[in-house]
């Protein structure tokens, strides 16, 4: 028996290879299927199931292209209706794969057709638990998430309390649990860095499974709930209905354009320039109007909660070599309308003797200088970082909801920017200059620099 987490940090999310005697299944595989074929290539395996623990919101699953290139068949628990070709299991119904078995537990809550897999080894054994959404490391799913449910909130965390309760705790203790999140996914509130642990040691460490009335539950899980990420219901359906072939939206967005042609695309198209680059080196030079959202951060999660919709059109600048690492991770969200991208990167541009643009940058030492100090800073970080320990005169507007309090900036001012270590403020530099503020500073290395200068 094989069983393979493959944990994707840019999502903090987590997909499922199992195998046994020649037959694999895939759990909430991501968008692009190459990876999971081949796997089962490498083994001699063939995929027979694609197990959906729910419909997804923060990612767009691989299930329709992955089942349409293998043939397997798409699992998901009781309540889901789909646009495309599966199966509806119910509750406690089991699935053979070689010599191990996954039974389907129904646990509504997170959503209504939410469900968990219970694996059960070669001997029979209760060995482990896929638990989705339902059950992360450290927490349980936010019930906010369901897709067109007339139920508040406050019955999904009833429903999530009760499947808990019923379904997960009167589990061994020694059952491995396998989560569909950790750290850093908006999809809960105290997700744990670590992406697998007991159940036993859960029920210890976990502040939902310990012992608790249905209210306290229900009023501890409902408390500050962050607003949803703009794509997360259209991600939602996307899952629930159908998309076009991963492989039709590669070889689109894969079209090499000279800056010329780059140029001619964006303005007939009116497509958002998307510079994929690092922030620090998209600072010294980019293509006006050009928003930046490097690859090395969470850059598919930012894509999501800034680009309002999924139907933009959109042309890349990357690094050379990242052009497909930047479409797929776009894909992976949604971004199915990549137009191309500058064939060269922006070095061809400046060569090109094309209009450039720039981000003034300021250093803490510099910024901490100025006397009196000024009073339009925006930090960008959560409440939560802000609340740590913050710069006396800066107000805290996170850049998750930037397309809320832009509108309250006067764009004749100069603001100072800053997030923890700077790909935050980059990003919101490079927005806010793309919608005529044209005094826009960026206080490098952010409020960790800048906490660091003032000792």
């Amino acid at each position: 028996m094989i069983v393979q987490q493959l944990y994707t940090g840019c999502l903090a999310e987590a997909a499922y290879y199992i195998e046994s005697e020649g037959e694999a299944a895939i759990i909430d595989p991501l968008r692009e299927t190459a990876p999971y074929i081949k796997m089962a290539e490498r083994n001699g395996a063939k995929i027979k199931y694609i197990f959906e623990t729910h419909f997804h919101a923060d990612f767009v699953s691989g299930h329709v292209d992955l089942a349409q290139k293998t043939g397997a068949t798409i699992v998901y628990g009781p309540n889901a209706e789909t646009g495309f070709k599966s199966y509806t299991a119910f509750d406690g119904e089991i699935f053979s794969l070689g010599k191990i078995k996954l039974k389907v537990l129904h646990t509504p809550g997170h959503t209504l057709e939410s469900s968990c897999y219970l694996l059960f080894d070669e001997t029979g054994k209760e060995s482990a638990l896929f638990t989705g959404d339902t059950l992360f490391i450290g927490d349980v799913g936010r019930p906010d998430l369901a897709v067109k449910s007339d139920l508040t909130t406050q019955d999904l965390a009833g429903m999530l309390y009760d499947s808990l309760h019923t379904k997960i705790l009167p589990l061994p203790d020694d059952l491995i649990l396998y989560p569909a999140h950790g750290a850093g996914s908006a999809c809960g509130k105290n997700m744990s860095k670590e992406t697998t642990d007991t159940l036993g040691n859960q029920k210890h460490t976990n502040y939902a499974l310990k012992p608790q009335h249905k209210e306290t539950f229900i009023q501890n899980v409902t408390a500050d709930i962050l607003p949803a990420p703009l794509y997360f219901a259209q991600n939602a359906l996307m899952n629930k209905k159908g998309y076009e072939n991963i492989d039709e939206i590669m070889h689109r967005g894969l079209h090499a354009l000279s800056p010329e042609e780059f140029e001619t695309t964006a303005n007939q198209y009116r497509a958002l320039i998307l510079d994929t680059r690092q922030a620090a080196v998209f600072a010294e030079g980019f293509i006006p109007n050009a928003i930046n959202i490097g690859l090395d951060g969470q850059f598919a999660p930012w894509a999501g909660a800034l680009i309002p919709d999924l139907q933009q059109p959109i042309l890349l600048v990357t690094d050379p070599g990242k052009e497909e690492e930047s479409l797929t991770r776009l894909s992976r969200v949604g971004y199915d309308h990549v137009l191309g991208y500058l064939q060269g990167g922006y070095k061809a541009w400046a060569a090109a003797k094309k209009e450039t643009d720039h981000i003034e940058n300021i250093s803490p030492e510099k910024f901490l200088a100025i006397h009196p100090q000024p009073s339009n800073i925006l930090d960008v970080r959560k409440g939560s970082e802000y609340e740590t320990g913050h710069l006396a005169n800066s107000s805290n507007l996170p850049l998750d909801y930037l397309n809320d309090w832009i509108h309250d900036l006067d764009k004749h001012k100069t603001y100072f920017v800053h997030c923890a270590g700077g790909y935050r403020s980059m990003i919101t530099c490079s927005i806010l200059q793309s919608r005529g503020f044209e005094h826009i500073v960026n206080i490098e290395g952010g409020y960790s620099a800048l906490a660091k200068a003032k000792e």
